[in-house]
């Protein structure tokens, strides 16, 4: 999982059965949403739709889903994930984003990397 400004990104395994993968994205985001701005959070100017529709400034309005076909996939996601916020420009290397699930991988050896390239 990564969180960046206006976006996350995650992988889930959802229980058999159950396929609320946009329920659960919404409470994500609403939950989220309510605490940020309860303790001061910023949230971009809202337009009109956001307003009628009841949404907040704070996350995209779209979302995409992808079910992962095999392993390829999955580390393809994987590391398309955590390389996330150095692909919008707000840092140098994955290691340098503290809102990332990047550094638990590396303490369990999913990426090898040189010893103090993770801050």
């Amino acid at each position: 999982m990564v969180m960046l400004h206006d976006h996350m990104h995650a992988i889930w395994t959802l229980p058999p059965g159950d396929a609320a993968y946009p329920k659960r994205w919404g409470a994500i985001k609403k939950h989220f949403t309510q605490s940020w701005l309860a303790l001061g959070g910023a949230e971009k100017s809202r337009s009109p739709s956001r307003i009628a529709h009841r949404r907040r400034g704070v996350w995209q309005r779209y979302y995409a889903e992808h079910t992962l076909r095999d392993e390829r996939d999955y580390q393809r996601h994987f590391d398309y994930i955590h390389y996330n916020p150095v692909k919008h420009g707000l840092v140098e290397s994955p290691g340098d984003w503290p809102y990332s699930t990047f550094h638990r991988w590396v303490k369990r050896g999913a990426y090898k990397i040189p010893i103090g390239a993770v801050h």
